[in-house]
C-alpha cells in the first residue's frame, strides 16, 4: 500500500538560505528576528551571515565542514546558522539544556567537526572537545571587518545542511544528516500547502536539539516573516503565552505534549490568542486527542491544528492531517493524514513487499526528504536506509520502524513503534494503546505507561495517571479498563501523579517516570 504526494518542481538550486537572501533583497527593513526586546530587519541579519560565513572560509570551514552551535536562543543563532549555510557548510545543534554529560556523549559522535559556536554561558559545556570554540560577541570587531556581502559559494540540493542527533536502538546517539533539497521541500510545501506568508510570524517553543526546531527556526525566514525566539534556555508557558499575547505571532511548531501545556494555561485563564492563531503543527509523539478536544471545539476558536508525522530522518514531516476531519466516535487514533509535496509513504511487510488496503506495515518513506544518511553510523542502523524496486524502477527510502495503515479515505494512522512492543504474560501488546484506553476513562486526565521488568525478568506495565480532580483508585482504573483491554493488557500498577513529566525536546520524558519506578519499588523493598 502506497501513498503518493503531490509532484511540485523545485528550482534548480533548492538551497534554502537562497530564500532568505531573496527576502533580504526586496525587503531589507522588514524585521526578521526578534528576541528580548532586540530585533534585526533582514538585511541586517543577512549581513551579519554573511560575515560570519567568511570568517568560516577564511579558517577553511567551507562546503561540506560542520559546525557546532551550542547557543541559547538568540539572535546569534540565527547568525549562526544562516552564516553556516551561506559558506555551504552545515550545523550540528548542541543544546545547552541538555546535562553535560550528555553534551560530552554527543560531542564525541560528531566526525570532523570544525568549530563550535557558543557564549560565555554555553562555553564551558563544550570546552572539552578538540574543536575551536569561538564567540561571536567576542569576534565582533573582527566580523564588522569582513564583507557584508555574500561569499557566493556554490551550493546544491544535495549538499548537508544540518544535521541532528536521534537516538539509536543500541543506545548511541544517532546523527543524522538532512540535505539541502529536503529542507526546501519541506518549507516550500509548508509555504504553498497553507498560505504561509511575510504575515506568518511564528513562535519557537521547543529545544534546540530536537528536529522539530529547525524547520520551526526557519519556515519563517524562508516566507519572509518574522522570527520570535524566547530568551530561555527551557520552555516557558508563561512566557511563552505572554509573547503570543504581545506580538502579531501567527504560527506555533510544537510537541504534542507541550501544545497540551499551551492549551491548560489557555483554558485556566479563559485566553483566546492560542484560538486565534493561524496554525498549530504539532507530532512527534502520540497523540492524545482528548487533551484538547474540549479546546479545539469552543466556539470562537479559528486556530487550524496539523497533526504532523515524521522522522528526523527525514526532514522531520512526511505526512500532514487538518484534525477539524477528525471524528473520535469514528477512530481511536487520530490520522496523520497526507503526503508532504514530492514524498511518498510506502506501508511494508518483512520481506519489504507492500501490503494491502486496510493492512497494518512498517511506515517507510522515499521522495525528496529521505535525508543523506547517519553520519557516524557504521552499524545495523544504516540498513534503515535501504533500496526497493516501485513500478520497474529503483526507489531510495527509509525504514521509520513504526507501524501504521491506510484508511479507507486514503489517510495514514500511526499505530505505534514496531520495537516498543513488549511480550507480557506471552502476548505482545504496543503501551500507546493502553495509554489511548486510559484517556478515554472519565476522571483521566493524562495517562503514560512505561515497561519495567521484576525479579523473575518478567516485564510489567506500569500507568502513570494524573487525574483530572481527585486522585483514581488502582481499584476503579484496573476494573474500568477490563471492559475495554485485554488482562494482558491491564497495567500491574496504577500511580497517580500531578503531570507527566517532559524531556527537553517537549515529550513525555519516559526515562524519568521509569526512574520513579524503580524509586518506588526501592522503597517498597521489590525490584523495577
Amino acid at each position: 500500500m502506497n501513498l503518493q504526494g503531490r509532484r511540485v518542481a523545485l528550482p534548480p538550486e533548492p538551497v534554502v538560505h537562497k530564500r532568505f537572501e531573496a527576502h533580504a533583497e526586496a525587503t531589507p527593513d522588514a524585521v526578521a528576528v526578534f528576541c528580548a526586546g532586540r530585533q534585526l530587519t533582514y538585511a541586517e541579519l543577512d549581513a551579519k551571515a554573511n560575515r560570519f560565513a567568511h570568517f568560516l572560509m577564511a579558517r577553511g570551514h567551507g562546503r561540506g565542514a560542520k559546525v557546532g552551535v551550542c547557543l541559547d536562543y538568540s539572535i546569534d543563532m540565527l547568525v549562526a546558522i544562516l552564516g553556516t549555510l551561506k559558506a555551504g557548510a552545515a550545523y550540528v545543534p548542541f543544546d545547552p539544556a541538555y546535562p553535560a554529560a550528555r553534551l560530552q556523549l554527543l560531542l564525541g559522535q560528531v566526525p570532523d567537526l570544525a568549530l563550535i559556536v557558543a557564549s560565555p554561558e554555553t562555553a564551558g559545556l563544550v570546552e572539552s572537545t578538540d574543536a575551536a570554540v569561538v564567540d561571536l560577541e567576542q569576534l565582533s570587531d573582527l566580523l564588522e571587518g569582513l564583507p557584508p556581502i555574500a561569499p557566493g559559494v556554490f551550493v546544491t540540493g544535495d549538499d548537508v545542511c544540518y544535521a541532528v542527533f536521534t537516538s539509536g536502538s543500541t543506545g548511541t546517539p544517532k546523527l543524522t544528516a538532512v540535505r539541502h533539497e529536503g529542507w526546501f521541500n519541506l518549507m516550500n510545501w509548508l509555504k504553498l500547502e497553507y498560505g504561509l506568508h511575510s504575515g506568518s510570524n511564528n513562535l519557537v517553543v521547543s529545544a534546540f536539539g530536537f528536529d522539530l526546531s529547525q524547520r520551526s527556526l526557519m519556515t519563517p525566514l524562508f516566507c519572509g516573516a518574522t522570527q520570535y525566539l524566547m530568551a530561555s534556555r527551557n520552555f516557558d508557558a508563561l512566557m511563552a503565552y505572554r509573547m503570543l499575547t504581545d506580538h502579531e505571532i501567527r504560527t506555533v511548531h510544537c510537541a504534542s505534549s507541550t501544545l497540551y501545556l499551551l492549551v491548560d494555561w489557555e483554558t485556566a485563564r479563559g485566553g483566546d490568542v492560542l484560538s486565534r492563531l493561524d496554525y498549530m503543527l504539532f507530532g512527534g509523539e502520540p497523540l492524545k486527542v482528548e487533551r484538547i478536544a474540549n479546546w479545539a471545539r469552543r466556539e470562537g476558536n479559528t486556530c487550524t491544528l496539523l497533526h504532523q508525522y515524521g522522522v528526523a530522518e527525514c526532514t522531520d514531516v512526511a505526512t500532514s492531517y487538518d484534525l477539524a476531519a477528525y471524528r473520535s466516535g469514528e477512530q481511536d487514533i487520530a490520522p496523520v493524514g497526507r503526503p508532504a509535496y514530492n514524498t511518498d509513504i510506502h506501508l511494508l511487510d518483512e520481506q519489504l513487499r507492500p501490503v494491502g488496503p486496510g493492512e497494518y506495515g512498517e511506515i517507510c518513506i522515499s521522495g525528496a526528504g529521505v535525508g543523506a544518511g547517519y553520519l557516524n553510523g557504521t552499524g545495523p542502523e544504516n540498513e534503515k536506509f535501504t533500496t526497493i524496486v516501485v513500478d520497474g524502477a529503483p526507489c531510495r527510502l527509509y525504514r521509520t520502524g513504526d507501524r501504521g495503515h491506510v484508511t479507507e479515505a486514503g489517510e495514514l494512522v500511526v499505530a505505534g513503534r514496531m520495537d516498543a512492543q513488549v511480550k507480557v504474560r506471552g502476548m505482545r501488546i504496543d503501551p500507546t494503546d493502553i495509554e489511548r484506553a486510559l484517556g478515554r476513562l472519565a476522571g483521566v486526565r493524562e495517562a503514560a505507561v512505561v515497561v519495567t521488568y521484576n525479579d523473575s525478568g518478567e516485564a510489567e506495565l506500569i500507568a502513570f495517571i494524573v487525574p483530572s480532580a481527585n486522585e483514581l483508585t488502582e481499584d476503579d482504573l484496573r476494573a474500568r479498563l477490563l471492559r475495554t483491554l485485554p488482562r494482558n493488557m491491564v497495567p500491574a500498577r496504577f500511580i497517580n501523579i500531578l503531570r507527566i513529566p517532559l524531556s527537553p525536546h517537549g515529550k513525555v520524558d519516559r526515562a524519568a517516570l521509569v526512574e520513579t519506578c524503580r524509586n518506588l519499588y526501592a522503597n517498597s523493598g521489590t525490584a523495577a
